[in-house]
């Protein structure tokens, strides 16, 4: 179940990388401490086993005898080595270069200060004969180290290297023991047909102890790193998904029915602090549709509850009694304008659920804008004539893509209302220009204008700012003229003061 969380995958993802970075640093870290502290035990040993081999090694022939390396009396006479018979093994330790048997070996006095033998812990060495141990110093271990008993075939196992070469041969280490081993070429005197071995070591158990407590000390520091880091990861990860919580509960909230809630959007500039401000903006949203939803489901339930209880009252009325003929008549025909007051509300609901779903098809036609705005003015005439309202004009001929009869209705639903909503005597002003690729119309009045608090919700459905005239229309003309006007690309707004009449400004493109 941990595993479907966010925060979980994210801690386990963050936590595999931080134990991969901290395993990798620990081991680096570990190995080059390690090569360090070898390659300084190595340069040690090499330069004891050159200094070792320098001794060991004989003066060019013609020069004399040796002396120094061996103890015993100057050889007498010179005899040639002695060779084996073929598929014969030697039998014995065999004669020097001089024909004299091998003597005892005693470390040059020179070479006393680099080999400490009384120090177990010091270096040591050990000198072997094809495989047979000939010299050794006392600190020596007991047994002799592995490399000083490898013989003249493994030797060319080795990878580079050569056996009649000289010069050492790779490091090893035996335990707590590191040893380097250096070979004399065997066809070279003083050992004639002999491979022999020079072994240098010491006593690593001081490094291997500073490596352990090195090993140690990564452990508790990579340890401590890790539990540090993946505390961090933790707060940051709970601190990252904290938005996402609150967004869910809010969903969970609204989902309930309160549309009120929002998220907190402490965090603006983050980017879930970001997609909160926009889920509050759609949740605000939704509030008002549902808010306007419901205003527009009561409404439209009042506007059609009128006529239906005017055709009710008037038919229980009716048949209550017998009527005459002229009564039968003036009762339905008081039914029939409930029903086509019926009838206009429900068309202007359809036509708004149609602009609303962009199915109201617009005709896109080249007219003279002037033209229809004309002949609203004159159909309306009579209308305005009847309250003593003056309708003045001063239209432009402007040249406009749209549906002719939609723009119409348009005209004749502000028109309507600035004569309607004008005081006795008053006046319309309708002017109607051409502004940059704009056709703009506008229809003033000089009634007693629009509330401040009434302004923004003028072309909400439904909605009478004078309150009075609350059986006058349905409330849906504006509403309607405002979907047509944003059908075709235009706007329409409304500026007004009280007492100083209200003015509606259509702009709409031009052809």
């Amino acid at each position: 179940m941990i595993f479907k969380s966010i925060k979980w995958r994210l801690q386990l993802w963050y936590g595999l990388i931080l134990v991969a970075v901290l395993v990798g640093f620990g081991v680096t870290a570990y190995q080059l401490e390690r090569g360090r502290l070898l390659r300084r035990v190595d340069d040690e040993l090499h330069r004891r086993g050159n200094a070792l081999v320098g001794a060991l090694r004989p003066p060019p022939r013609g020069r004399g005898p040796r002396q120094g390396q061996f103890d015993g009396p100057p050889p007498e006479q010179f005899q040639p080595p002695r060779q084996p018979r073929p598929g014969q093994p030697p039998d014995g330790p065999e004669p020097d270069d001089f024909g004299h048997p091998p003597r005892e070996f005693h470390l040059p006095s020179q070479l006393t200060n680099l080999f400490d033998e009384t120090d177990t812990n010091g270096f040591y060495y050990v000198i072997s004969r094809n495989g047979t141990e000939f010299a050794r110093s006392a600190n020596a271990p007991g047994e002799a180290p592995l490399s000083s008993r490898i013989s003249l075939s493994e030797i060319n196992r080795i990878p580079s290297f050569r056996v009649d070469s000289r010069g050492p041969l790779p490091t090893v280490t035996h335990g707590d023991l590191r040893e380097a081993s250096f070979l004399l070429s065997p066809f070279a005197p003083p050992f004639v047909d002999e491979i022999t071995w020079i072994v240098v070591g010491r006593s690593i158990a001081a490094e291997l102890k500073d490596l352990r407590l090195v090993a140690l000390t990564l452990m508790a520091v990579g340890g401590g790193v890790l539990l540090l880091g993946l505390a961090g990861g933790w707060w940051i990860a709970s601190r990252a998904m904290r938005p996402i919580q609150d967004i869910s509960a809010t969903a969970v909230k609204i989902s309930a029915g309160d549309l009120s809630q929002r998220i907190s959007t402490a965090e603006t500039e983050s980017e879930l602090g970001q997609l909160a401000g926009v889920l509050n903006a759609t949740f605000a949203r939704l509030d008002a549709a549902f808010a306007q939803q419901q205003q527009f489901t009561s409404d439209a339930a009042h506007e059609l509850r009128t006529p239906v209880s005017v055709m009710l009252t008037q038919t229980q009325g009716t048949l209550n009694r017998e009527r005459t003929a002229a009564e039968y008549r003036e009762t339905l025909e008081a039914c029939q304008r409930a029903a086509q007051r019926m009838r206009r509300l429900i068309e202007s609901l359809l036509a708004l659920a149609r602009l609303d779903a962009g199915q109201e098809m617009m005709k896109r036609l080249n007219f003279d804008l002037a033209k229809t705005v004309k002949d609203c003015v004159e159909s309306l005439q009579p209308l305005a004539d009847e309250r003593a309202v003056k309708i003045q004009c001063a239209l432009a001929a402007t040249e406009c893509v749209g549906d002719p009869e939609r723009l119409a209705q348009v005209v004749t639903n502000l028109l309507s209302n600035a004569i309607q909503h004008n005081q006795p005597g008053g006046e319309v002003r309708v002017k109607l220009e051409a502004l940059d690729g704009v056709a703009q119309l506008t229809v003033a009045d000089t009634g007693p204008g629009i509330s401040a608090e009434d302004l923004p919700r003028v072309f909400e459905r439904f909605y009478r700012a004078d309150k009075s005239r609350s059986t006058s229309g349905n409330g849906l003309g504006l509403s309607i003229s405002k979907a047509i006007v944003e059908a075709h690309g235009g706007t329409i707004e409304v500026t007004s003061e009280a007492g100083a009449g209200a003015t509606f400004t259509v702009r709409l493109p031009a052809a």
